[in-house]
């Protein structure tokens, strides 16, 4: 049985689904069946990041709906042995279901594949209680600003009223010459305010976003440090 792996933020724009796509393909490489789902209802970006979006033709709602079952809604990346997309709705109001819906979902996927990533809404509403709904682990990114730790601070306490107890956090977007000038909070501010392990720093660099925009994760373009980087962190998230 696999395990399902949620992607919280609190704010947007800290580079959520560039992390579940590059952890996709990392897991994807090394031969494990992995199943990403895209619950960021009304704002779908994860198959851009994947290149699969004119592959799409079901999404989620399509399959809670019984349109058609989970298995012809995912689109399958044909860089990999095992790895499946199935897409959020662009329409808000064409999503009616409720959490228990969103369990059933999750313990289908989990018995299919050995990790099922869920890159879930930005902010701290209706729409995170509802996709975070029946997850194993949560994943909580933030990027080293003040706004953005407050708010993932705030995502990790509602995890936490939602029963999740196996939570980690990584920083996003780390610029080391901000940090070096004193004009961003300390490692040491960070960890205070986060209360639970962080797994990984991701340095800011271009190439890791202009890879994701052209529908390529970075881990696939070779042998680099962002590679080695975000192989640790896939490594720490399922050790931890």
């Amino acid at each position: 049985m696999g395990k399902v792996i949620f992607a919280a933020s609190g704010k947007g724009g800290v580079g959520k689904s560039v992390l579940i796509s590059n952890l996709g393909a990392v897991y994807a490489e090394r031969g494990i069946r992995v199943a990403m789902v895209d619950m960021n209802i009304g704002l779908r970006n994860l198959d851009i990041y994947m290149g699969l979006e004119n592959r799409v033709v079901y999404d989620i709602a399509d399959v809670l709906s019984g349109l058609v079952p989970p298995r012809r809604a995912m689109v399958k990346d044909k860089r990999f042995q095992a790895l499946y997309f199935l897409a959020t709705t662009h329409n808000k109001e064409k999503f009616t279901y409720g959490a228990d819906d969103i369990a059933v979902l999750y313990a289908y996927l989990r018995e299919l594949f050995d990790i099922v990533l869920v890159d879930g809404p930005a902010g701290l509403g209706a729409e995170l209680k509802l996709a975070m709904t029946g997850v194993d682990k949560a994943i909580i990114v933030t990027t080293p600003e003040y706004v953005s730790l407050r708010d993932a601070d705030h995502a990790d306490q509602i995890l936490r009223a939602g029963g999740i107890t196996d939570r980690v956090y990584i920083v996003n977007k780390v610029n080391a010459s901000y940090f070096a000038s004193g004009l961003l909070p300390t490692v040491e501010i960070i960890t205070s305010m986060m209360k639970i392990p962080l797994i990984g720093v991701v340095q800011y660099d271009d190439a890791i976003h202009v890879s994701g925009n052209s529908g390529t994760p970075a881990v696939l373009r070779g042998d680099s440090y962002i590679t080695r980087n975000f192989e640790k962190i896939a490594d720490r998230l399922l050790a931890i």
